[in-house]
Parts: structure tokens; C-alpha cells; sequence
């Protein structure tokens, strides 16, 4: 199999919904958020996250990460999806389709 197959090279997508009632809860709020950015997540909406990965072990790894750093509440839900799948994707922003996240120029250092 093709080692940058579009059926092996992996998206995680996070979704969440957390409290932001309290200064606390804002605070673990944004903690969470930029732990994905540094973890190189970028924002597709307010609360979806998504991280191209080269392989599903790659994904495991960014997904564990993830895990890691769950805020004490709220709901978080982590999903692998290949590239095929995600090329898949509608999106629109308001009756208009747009164009979705395009993958990233993938580097390979030996």
C-alpha cells in the first residue's frame, strides 16, 4: 500500500463543549484550546478542531495528546477520519458552498 495513501494519511477531528461561566472555566477554557494549537490543531469552527496526520499511528500519538489535557468538565469527543473522508466534507457559509480545509504540504525528512 502506498505509504500517502489517501485511504491511510489520517484527520483527527475535536469537538467540544465546554462551561464558560466562571473565570476558572474560561481559563481551562482557553488552556484547552491552546494546547490543541500548539499540538498543531487548527480551528474549522468555534469548538472543531482538526489535525492532519501522515498515518493512523501518527493519529494515535496527537490523539493521546489530546486525552492528556482533558479539562475537569465539559464534553469532548475525538474522531479519526481518513483523507478520502475528509475530502468529502460540504461546507457552506450561508447558502454559499466553500472551499474546505485544503492538506497541508506534507515534509519528509530522512
Amino acid at each position: 500500500m502506498d505509504r500517502f495513501s489517501e485511504y491511510r494519511i489520517m484527520w483527527v477531528l475535536v469537538f467540544f463543549d465546554l462551561p464558560t461561566e466562571t473565570i476558572r472555566d474560561k481559563r481551562e477554557y482557553a488552556k484547552f484550546r491552546k494546547h490543541l494549537q500548539k499540538d498543531g490543531f487548527s480551528m474549522f469552527q468555534f469548538s472543531m478542531y482538526v489535525r492532519h496526520c501522515a498515518s493512523m499511528e501518527n493519529a494515535e500519538v496527537h490523539t493521546k495528546r489530546v486525552k492528556n489535557h482533558l479539562p475537569d468538565y465539559g464534553h469532548v469527543a475525538i474522531m479519526c477520519i481518513t483523507d478520502k473522508q475528509f475530502a468529502n466534507i460540504q461546507v457552506f457559509h450561508g447558502t454559499k458552498e466553500a472551499k474546505a480545509a485544503s492538506q497541508p504540504t506534507q515534509l519528509e525528512l530522512f
